[in-house]
C-alpha cells in the first residue's frame, strides 16, 4: 500500500497538466486531489460493516461507488480506473501491466462551494438550499419502496441505539451523568413509536437512500452535487427519507444554520405524501445526535488516538443537541405539521 500511495502522490503519475497532488487519508481510503480530478484508493481493510480486504472486493465496491453516486452526482463521478504495475515494478494508470488495484475517478468540486464551507462563510441563500431540497425530494420520490428490507431499518435503529448506550456509558468517558437520561428517553421513544415506524415500512415509506448525508457531502451548484454515498453496506442505506434529510438539517444546525432544516423538511413534505409526525422526527433527531456523539468518543478507543482533545467536547455538544431534539417534541407534537407547499 505504501508504494501505491507514493506513486499516486506524485503529480507525474497523472501526466502533463497536473502540477500538484493534495493527499488525504481516511479510515477506509486514500484520496488524491489533483488540479482538476480526484482519485480514491480504498484501503485493504475489513470491519464488521465492510470488507475491502481483496482486490476483487475493492473493484466491486469501486463499481458500486460509481453506480450509486450517479444518482445524485452524475456530473462528478467519471469512471473506475485500474492501477497497473509493470514487470519493471513501475506503476501506471494506463497502458499494459498487471492490475494491482482500482481507483474511482471524480471531477474535483470547488471546495468553497461545499455546504459546510458555505455555512461557515455565510455565503448561502434560501434559493440554493431550495435547490438542494428539491434535488433530494425528487431522488427519494423515485426510489423503490423497501418493504422487506425496511424491517432491517427498524433493527438498525434499535441495534445502533444499544451500541450508543454501551459506548456512551463507558466510565472512562465520564459522560454517564450527562447522557443517561437522554439515552433512557430515546429507548422509550423507540419502543413507544415502534408501531408507527412499522406502519411506515408497510406503507412503503422506507427507501434506499444516500447513507451518509452530511453538509460536507453537498456541493452547491447548478445542479447541486451530492457525493460520497455510502457504498459498502446496503443495509445502512435503507432509511426513512425524513430521517435522512432531518439529519442533514441537524448537522447544518450544529454548524450554526438552524434555518436550513425547516426548508429541507418542508420540501420533502410537499413531495412525499407519507409524512411523519413531530414525535417521530424528534426521535430521529435525538437518535442521530446520540449516534454522532458515540462515533466521536469511539475515536478515544483507537490506537493511536488522533486529536484526543477533540472528541469528548464534541460528544457533549451532540448529547445536548439530542436533548433539544427529543424534548422539543412536546412543544411541536400538538402543532399542525402540514406545510404550505406553494411551489416548493
Amino acid at each position: 500500500m505504501a508504494a501505491k500511495v507514493r506513486f499516486l502522490s506524485d503529480p507525474a503519475a497523472y501526466g502533463s497538466g497536473t502540477t500538484h497532488v493534495d493527499v488525504r487519508e481516511t479510515h477506509m481510503s486514500w484520496v488524491f486531489l489533483t488540479d482538476k480530478l480526484v482519485y480514491k484508493l480504498k484501503k485493504p481493510v475489513r470491519h464488521a460493516f465492510l470488507d475491502f480486504s481483496t482486490i476483487g472486493k475493492r473493484h466491486f465496491y469501486c463499481g458500486e461507488e460509481l453506480r450509486l453516486n450517479a444518482r445524485l452526482a452524475a456530473e462528478t463521478y467519471r469512471r473506475v480506473l485500474p492501477l497497473r504495475r509493470h514487470a519493471s515494478g513501475r506503476f501506471s494508470l494506463d497502458g499494459s501491466g498487471r492490475v494491482v488495484d482500482w481507483l474511482v475517478e471524480m471531477k474535483r468540486l470547488p471546495p468553497g462551494d461545499m455546504l459546510d464551507k458555505r455555512i461557515a462563510c455565510g455565503r448561502l441563500t434560501g434559493a440554493e438550499i431550495d435547490d438542494v431540497a428539491k434535488t433530494l425530494a425528487a431522488f427519494y420520490a423515485q426510489r423503490q419502496a423497501e418493504i422487506d428490507d425496511g424491517v432491517a431499518y427498524l433493527r438498525h435503529l434499535t441495534g445502533e441505539q444499544r451500541i450508543n448506550r454501551a459506548i456512551l456509558l463507558r466510565p472512562e468517558f465520564a459522560l454517564v451523568e450527562i447522557v443517561s437520561g437522554t439515552l433512557d428517553t430515546v429507548d422509550g421513544l423507540l419502543q413507544q413509536l415502534r408501531p408507527r415506524i412499522e406502519a411506515r415500512i408497510l406503507r412503503g415509506a422506507i427507501v434506499e437512500g444516500h447513507g451518509d448525508l452530511r453538509p460536507e457531502h453537498v456541493c452547491i451548484g447548478q445542479p447541486p452535487q451530492i457525493i460520497d454515498c455510502l457504498e459498502f453496506n446496503r443495509s445502512m442505506r435503507i432509511i426513512d427519507p425524513y430521517d435522512e434529510i432531518n439529519y442533514l438539517g441537524l448537522e447544518c444546525e450544529m454548524l450554526g444554520a438552524p434555518w436550513i432544516r425547516p426548508l429541507l423538511v418542508k420540501a420533502l413534505m410537499c413531495r412525499l405524501p407519507d409524512r411523519p409526525d413531530a414525535e417521530l422526527l424528534a426521535l430521529y433527531g435525538g437518535f442521530r445526535a446520540l449516534l454522532k456523539a458515540r462515533l466521536g468518543v469511539a475515536h478515544l478507543l483507537e490506537t493511536p488516538i488522533r486529536h484526543p482533545e477533540k472528541w469528548r467536547p464534541q460528544a457533549i455538544r451532540y448529547i445536548r443537541q439530542a436533548e433539544r431534539e427529543i424534548f422539543s417534541r412536546r412543544s411541536r407534537s400538538g402543532r399542525k405539521s402540514t406545510p404550505v407547499c406553494g411551489d416548493a
